[in-house]
């Protein structure tokens, strides 16, 4: 028994294939992603997540679009690991508000083994709340991702950010391949895999397709796949280069585009309208939603980034008629169902 072609999971995208999709008529693609939503996911429901910094500033890397750099020159103050407590405090208010996901961020190259059994203990408390956890702390180690997995994160976030033919023009201490081996270490420990990239960057078309190929042909679909719009801050290599230019900000139309594929090439993705939505219209978030997205981030601030706030988005959803996802229906209990247990372990024993 094969599956309906709306939910069948294919890993052998061509890119010929996803160019083709992003060139249909923009209704027409909408309508198919919409189909490929409806039959994967409860239409009008859209999890509400929360991201907090851990650790803000003074990342090594140089990503162009990173306010929280080294090389960037925005002004963001390094700050040391938030203490087990406050994380945990922060994590019990993003509950009371209706946030059933609870992510946490640091501006690391990657995580030190001294700050692991605090990583842990953050990991252990949210989930002891009943909220999904994803955790982003730039690249891991096999053994640090399996000490994640068994402490119980549910994600990890760890971004492609743009195709690979674009990737040496936004980030050069770190190549795609280091990212590839994060989530395949990720993968193989048995966790859900969070990866998606950043639009607007002044890249082209053929770049947004060579980035949804990338994720579209993994071994296996990052159960989560953020889509952001490019924040051009100030003192940030990209932030300054596209500073009052026309490419200072993607045409609303080319977002829902990108979104669109995204959710017909992975269908049981939960696919996470991202940063950048402070500067959308409603009209452009509702035909994301329409489009496939399922997820937001709430709160008035993304890491550094500002970000619509927890009021203005209940009385959008209000409007779109859409209702806040139950932790229940989240999708690590979906994909749970979905796969064999441990068949990443057996996938690397092979």
């Amino acid at each position: 028994m094969t599956d309906a072609p709306h939910t069948a999971i294919r890993n052998d995208w061509t890119r010929e294939e996803i160019a083709a999709l992003f060139d249909l008529p923009f209704t027409e693609l909408v309508f198919r992603a919409a189909e490929v939503h409806r039959a994967n996911h409860k239409a009008n429901e859209v999890q509400l997540s929360t991201l907090l910094s851990i650790k803000t500033g003074g990342c090594q890397e140089d990503c162009g679009y990173c306010s929280q750099s080294v090389h960037a020159k925005s002004g963001v103050k390094a700050t040391k690991l938030m203490g087990v407590s406050e994380v945990l405090q922060r994590a019990a208010q993003a509950a009371d508000q209706g946030s059933t996901r609870f992510c946490m961020g640091a501006a690391w190259r990657n995580p030190k083994d001294r700050d692991m059994p605090a990583i842990i203990e953050m990991v252990k408390g949210v989930r002891a709340m009943g909220m999904e956890t994803c955790m982003t702390l730039g690249m891991l180690t096999a053994e640090q991702a399996d000490m994640l997995k068994e402490a119980g994160l549910d994600y990890y976030n760890h971004n492609i950010d743009t195709s690979p033919e674009r990737y040496d023009d936004v980030i050069t201490t770190r190549t795609m391949e280091d990212r590839l081996d994060t989530l395949s270490n990720v993968r193989m420990a048995g966790m859900n895999v969070c990866s998606g990239g950043i639009v607007g960057m002044g890249e082209t078309r053929a770049d947004r397709v060579g980035f949804v190929h990338t994720l579209a042909t993994l071994p296996d679909h990052p159960q989560s796949v953020p889509v952001n719009a490019l924040v051009p801050v100030k003192g940030t290599v990209l932030g300054d280069m596209l500073a009052d230019t026309p490419m200072a900000k993607i045409d609303d139309v080319e977002f829902v585009r990108t979104v669109a594929v995204a959710r017909i090439t992975m269908p049981h993705s939960m696919v996470r309208l991202s940063a950048g939505r402070e500067s959308m219209s409603e009209m452009t978030q509702a035909m994301c939603f329409m489009a496939g997205a399922n997820s937001i981030f709430t709160g008035d601030k993304l890491l550094t980034a500002p970000n619509a706030g927890d009021d203005s988005d209940l009385a959008m959803f209000e409007r779109l008629g859409l209702k806040p996802m139950a932790i229940t229906e989240t999708s690590a209990d979906v994909e749970a169902s979905r796969m064999p247990k441990g068949c990443a372990k057996l996938e690397a024993a092979e």
